[in-house]
């Protein structure tokens, strides 16, 4: 099948958010709070690039230590699961891999 300008023949594809640019938190490289609050650790996080078709940890941010989620960083993966299963962006990724979803 070919793509063009976004659809693949057959079906319509659609690009898979980073958690990034679906909350808009600004720690990306170039973000405009990297100053202020440093590198997110997701942009850094190699060996997460790929899953849920994300970039480095873009789409997998719940297993990774060191996140900011309302104002506060988290600790690690045990200690986050539970309010990262109510995060919007958690439930997006859950939504859109369906059957696909893990939590790795």
């Amino acid at each position: 099948m070919s793509a063009f300008f976004g659809f693949t023949l057959g079906r319509l594809s659609m690009k898979k958010l980073n958690c990034w640019e679906f909350k808009k938190c600004g720690r990306q490289f170039g973000g405009e709070k990297v100053s202020d609050l440093g590198l997110c650790p997701v942009v850094i996080e190699i060996a997460l690039e790929g899953a849920h078709d994300g970039e480095f940890g873009g789409r997998a941010c719940w297993v990774l230590e060191g996140t900011i989620c309302k104002g506060n960083i988290q600790g690690n993966f045990a200690e986050k699961l539970k309010e990262c299963e109510k995060c919007d962006f958690y439930e997006y990724v859950k939504k859109q891999e369906g059957n696909d979803f893990c939590q790795l």
